[in-house]
């Protein structure tokens, strides 16, 4: 089963399947190592690793195909990727929905959100007449060549009109032949349990360290019936957090020898990368070649 497909199987599912954000090749590998079964990869965390700024929309389309594609090339699991707004109108769509399927991700969530997009969870949202997003959609969808490939729309209309008005976008995102249609913000089970009452399809959970420190229970939120948790920007907190830590020892204790105890050992980011792995295809390619040059010098 390819990684579209076993998406697909995930959000048809009945159980939780926790799903990571990756800001980077590495930080994918590291999360398929540790069993993860799939991952996701959003703006927030690129625009950090990529631009050390805030996500306001500063990206493009090129750099986000880029950045996932090699995301997606790192590991076998599949990566759910967060697509802004398309990037532009229609046209600007499908040209996405092409390059992110070249990329080899599993699929894309696109926004409501006027242009450039931002973070939903920062102040100053605007979204677009709900006309737009849907034929966003509809473009979508016929832009994709293989049918596993996972659409889903997103409104930010929560925070802007209202729950009421999120509900009723994302029943029109369905209706148009989403995969998927979430309601941003709706955040506690509650909301949730009322996402899945009203809104055909599966549901997934965004828990962020840009939503704060909201606690919600994973168990709860796999009882209200939530098929996937994405935490897409566990790793890059985790990360930033790790290398100011390591750092400060070192400008402290002026000695390298008082990080050791805060790295990972190099057998181990060896064994990760697969070091071993591409020695052994150049022994085995250098013993082909030096094999056909000497039946070519008996010949």
């Amino acid at each position: 089963m390819n990684a579209r497909k076993k998406f697909r199987a995930i959000m048809a599912g009945s159980r939780l399947v926790l799903m990571p954000g990756a800001y980077d090749a590495l930080s994918a590998r590291i999360m398929e190592a540790e069993g993860f079964e799939a991952i996701c990869a959003g703006g927030y965390a690129a625009i950090g690793s990529m631009l050390a700024q805030p996500d306001m929309g500063q990206s493009n389309m090129r750099d986000y195909a880029d950045h996932y594609g090699r995301l997606a090339s790192a590991v076998e699991v599949p990566v759910y990727v967060d697509a802004d707004t398309g990037f532009g109108g229609v046209n600007n769509v499908r040209q996405m929905v092409r390059a992110f399927e070249a990329a080899g991700v599993a699929g894309v969530f696109i926004s409501d959100q006027v242009f450039p997009n931002r973070c939903g969870y920062l102040p100053g949202k605007q979204v677009i007449p709900v006309e737009q997003m849907l034929a966003k959609i509809k473009a979508a969808l016929d832009a994709r060549r293989d049918g596993d490939f996972f659409i889903a729309g997103r409104t930010d209309a929560a925070g802007v009109e209202g729950p009421n008005a999120a509900i009723a976008r994302c029943q029109l995102f369905m209706e148009a032949g989403a995969d998927m249609a979430k309601p941003m913000g709706f955040d506690t089970i509650e909301e949730i349990k009322r996402a899945k009452r009203e809104i055909p399809g599966p549901h997934m959970a965004t828990l962020s360290q840009a939503a704060g420190n909201k606690k919600r229970n994973l168990e709860d939120l796999e009882a209200a019936g939530v098929v996937a948790a994405t935490f897409p920007s566990i790793a890059l907190f985790a990360a930033a957090h790790a290398v100011r830590h390591v750092l400060r020892i070192l400008k402290r204790e002026n000695s390298l020898t008082a990080t050791f105890d805060h790295l990972l050992p190099l057998e181990d980011y060896y064994r990760l990368v697969g070091l071993k792995e591409m020695l052994a295809r150049e022994e085995s390619y250098d013993k082909e070649s030096a094999a056909l040059m000497q039946k070519r010098a008996a010949e």
